[in-house]
């Protein structure tokens, strides 16, 4: 009771298929790679040394931009 055979595995895997469809589960298998990719990237570009960079220009001639968005800096902790 405790392992499920192959058996249990296809019947879930072909409730899954007509709930879902081919194409939505080919689409969240690309959606899910790329996360994890992009994860994975994310995670080299942490693990290097950063180098400070110079101060960021404010842009203040902006008309078009919505008037409820924050302009925020953020800071590195000390």
């Amino acid at each position: 009771m405790g392992s499920l055979s192959i058996w249990h595995w296809l019947i879930v895997l072909l409730v899954v298929v007509m709930i879902f469809g081919t194409k939505k589960l080919r689409n969240m298998g690309s959606d899910l790679g790329g996360a994890v990719k992009g994860f994975k990237d994310g995670m080299k570009d942490g693990a290097a040394p950063e180098t400070p960079a110079g101060p960021n220009a404010q842009v203040t001639g902006n008309t078009t931009a919505d008037k409820s968005t924050i302009d925020v800096e953020a800071r590195q902790k000390s």
